[in-house]
């Protein structure tokens, strides 16, 4: 969630509002095969109080999915499971890298003003040194009020 307070009334893809039997006729499956993929951990909607199954859009979306993959594709049940885990990982950690990047951009830009901060607190009056060439010049330095005769 993005940190803002949601209307506890607002409908989203993940929202659990749909029945066994409507989730089972929205993803063209049968009610048996929701339960089966539930057991094996393929879909997991959340559960009432009553422990009825609430199905989301997204999980209608995954359960077309493992239709797909199972009767199209051929792969079996097991498979299945370790590709949406993998899914699962892989967007996981794009997150991650994504809270990373916008941590370390972060940091960047906190240092780039610190640094500026640094360079207008410089002092204008000073004169940066240059090294000056060596040469054979001898410099006599006197004490004002004291004249020596040469």
């Amino acid at each position: 969630m993005d940190g803002r307070r949601r209307n506890p009334y607002e409908l989203t893809e993940e929202t659990p509002v749909y029945v066994i039997s409507v989730a089972a006729q929205l993803s063209g499956l049968h009610p048996q095969t929701l339960r089966q993929y539930d057991r094996l951990g393929l879909v997991s909607p959340d559960r009432t109080a009553g422990r009825g199954r609430r199905y989301s859009a997204r999980d209608i979306e995954l359960l077309r999915t493992v239709q797909q993959l199972s009767q199209d594709e051929g792969i079996n049940l097991a498979g299945i499971k370790r590709i949406i885990e993998l899914e699962n990982q892989v967007a996981a950690l794009q997150a991650r890298v994504a809270e990373m990047e916008a941590a370390l951009d972060g940091a960047a830009a906190a240092m780039r003003q610190r640094e500026a901060a640094v360079h207008a607190s410089y002092r204008r009056d000073l004169v940066p040194y240059q090294e000056m060439q060596q040469s054979s010049a001898l410099v006599v330095w006197r004490p004002k009020g004291r004249q020596t005769s040469d």
